[in-house]
């Protein structure tokens, strides 16, 4: 919830004149509000803007020779912390796409680089790196033969072909390698649960980096033996149906410990790729102490028609935040950076009256169209309502110049922080490292 001494909260009844053309999210630069439009309740909501507080860069050494140290994929902080100190993770690790012999290949300019999580902090305008925490197994890796896991893709057949930086030979395949993308803490336990792309996955964590277990998609454990880190099958089976490389982008526990939230970054290729431009983002809520979930939620994506020259597939999630079981802060963006960027925004998000359609539109058979396929009006006629969303910081108005906002995290309440992951430098032509940390005060307080 907001705090209602501050928050300006107007909702009105609101016709529009095209649903399916119009933005469910106005922001204009020339006010001090934002203002969003419900397409399906047929609401408008107005939200002061924050104030940009702090900018934080990130100066660290090269990883090697035109790869640069990363960090950023997600953002987290512990409330028994400072105000200053995170924590934060990279992905799976350098990485890019190059051509050889006519084919498209992706390659690991450092194949043996370990996902780990990086303890932060914020000081006179520089991100330090605190402490490294490599994930391992308890035994020995396949790949690399001590404790340390890679960033490898999982599953021959399934997953990418990983390739040697020269793309000419084939890297074997790690049945523990991450891609991590998201971070949450759970004060219950004191560990860490982070959101992998392979799986997709959720994976539980001790906080000196050992892994306890993953949680995958019914079916996945049927695909590779991992006896070292136990595989429960909790997800849907709908979700290996993913789209490679747009898998489990954000993950988040309630403060209490009792509740998971994971959001994937795109939709599903369900039943195949024609849903890639589809609106529909899922967030599956799972109880902790069962780990079984028990809530589904169809996250609406704003609309590329509302924009110029953005395509729908290029609108996806890029982290969250439980604050309570029916609030969540979500991050979308596009793909675009600096003056071209349009949609670089949080906003807050209420649960409390959307559609729980856990386990309901898996199929096309019940509504004749599985989720992913639906238009607005096959919404409308299947009564799934869509989570409420509201602007609380909209990034391009204080033209933040990176493309991947893919951490966000809140503290107090009422400071809330953005970093940006940038891809190890891989094709970038900047001199500096590319990672920066900004701090907002929002004029309310968020509970």
């Amino acid at each position: 919830m907001m705090d209602k001494k501050w928050l300006i909260a107007v909702t009105a009844s609101f016709m529009f004149a095209s649903a399916a053309g119009t933005s469910s999210a106005a922001i204009n630069p020339s006010s001090n509000n934002y203002v969003d439009r419900d397409e399906l309740r047929g609401t408008v909501t107005i939200t002061p803007k924050p104030a940009l507080t702090g900018k934080y860069v990130l100066d660290a050494p090269d990883l090697a020779a035109d790869i640069k140290m990363g960090i950023g994929s997600s953002l987290t902080h512990l409330p028994s912390d400072p105000a200053h100190v995170f924590y934060t993770t990279a992905d799976r690790g350098p990485n890019g796409e190059i051509e050889v012999n006519g084919k498209v290949v992706r390659t690991f300019p450092i194949p043996d680089y370990t996902p780990s999580i990086y303890k932060i902090e914020i000081k006179h305008g520089n991100i330090q790196i605190l402490d490294q925490i490599p994930l391992k197994v308890k035994g020995k890796d396949p790949v690399t033969g001590n404790a340390q896991i890679t960033g490898l893709p999982n599953i021959k057949g399934r997953d990418e072909v990983p390739f040697h930086p020269q793309g000419t030979k084939e890297l074997a395949y790690d049945p523990y390698g991450l891609d991590i993308e998201g971070i949450a803490y759970n004060a219950k336990d004191d560990t860490f649960w982070l959101s992998d792309e392979y799986g997709p996955s959720l994976v539980h964590v001790k906080r000196d980096g050992t892994i306890i277990e993953r949680i995958v998609p019914k079916g996945w454990a049927k695909q590779v033996s991992t006896p070292l880190v136990p595989a429960s099958e909790v997800l849907p089976a709908v979700y290996n149906q993913l789209r490679q490389n747009r898998g489990a982008e954000a993950v988040g526990i309630t403060p209490d410990g009792s509740y998971l939230f994971m959001a994937m970054q795109s939709p599903l290729r369900n039943p195949d790729k024609s849903t890639d431009h589809s609106r529909q983002l899922r967030i599956i809520k799972i109880e902790l102490s069962t780990l079984k979930p028990v809530a589904e939620y169809a996250y609406l994506a704003e609309d590329a028609k509302a924009f110029k020259n953005l395509k729908q597939s290029d609108i996806v999630i890029s982290d969250l935040i439980a604050i309570n079981e029916h609030t969540l802060l979500i991050d979308e963006r596009d793909k675009d950076a600096g003056d071209k960027a349009q949609v670089k925004r949080i906003y807050a998000v209420d649960l409390s009256k959307a559609t729980n359609i856990l386990g309901k539109y898996d199929l096309a058979k019940p509504a004749g169209k599985t989720l992913e396929q639906m238009t607005l009006a096959d919404l409308r006629a299947n009564h799934i309502l869509p989570p409420a969303k509201r602007t609380i910081l909209d990034a391009t108005s204080f033209q933040f110049p990176y493309e991947k906002i893919e951490g966000i995290s809140l503290v107090n309440g009422n400071t809330l922080l953005i970093i940006n992951d940038n891809d190890f430098g891989v094709g970038s032509s900047l001199k500096t490292n590319g990672t920066e940390l900004w701090t907002f005060k929002l004029p309310f307080v968020i509970k």
